[in-house]
């Protein structure tokens, strides 16, 4: 970015996002605040503002857990959803071991905060259950609200 814009930076940064936004093939996922903020040399307040420029005009959208998306793309799922889904993905069944945080992170690309509060939701629900130094295991399938007997 240019040294002592008139307009401001956060400004010039909404406007090259527009344009990348504009491209009749243009991602449906912004990149993440970190990386803007690596790819013009700013701070995370400015970066924040020029996103809230976008967000103000419509022409994107953030969700807690997902990437902000371009308004009209299709929203992605959520870390939870992504986490929750893994379960019939791998055809996990009560009592078998869950992914580890670790691998959750990869496969989710989210941050292990993130993960940690989407297994969080999963423990609350019933969902999973912690063995301490074990790790986490199925206790009842998603959308039931039976568990099996804990030994």
């Amino acid at each position: 970015m240019s040294d002592r814009s008139p307009r401001g930076t956060y400004l010039q940064i909404a406007e090259a996002l527009r344009a990348e936004l504009d491209e009749s093939s243009g991602p449906t996922t912004l990149p993440s605040e970190a990386e803007l903020m690596a790819r013009y040399g700013v701070a995370r307040t400015t970066v924040g503002r020029a996103l809230k420029v976008l967000a103000d005009e419509g022409l994107i959208r953030s969700r807690q857990g997902a990437r902000r998306t371009v308004a009209a793309a299709e929203e992605p799922p959520t870390v939870y959803d992504q986490i929750s889904g893994v379960i019939a993905a791998q055809g996990l069944e009560p009592g078998d071991e869950f992914p580890s945080e670790s691998d959750l992170c990869k496969l989710t690309d989210a941050s292990r905060g993130t993960v940690r509060r989407a297994l969080a939701q999963l423990e609350g629900a019933g969902v999973l259950e912690v063995r301490r130094g074990k790790g986490r295991f199925i206790r009842a399938l998603p959308g039931t609200n039976t568990a099996p007997p804990t030994s």
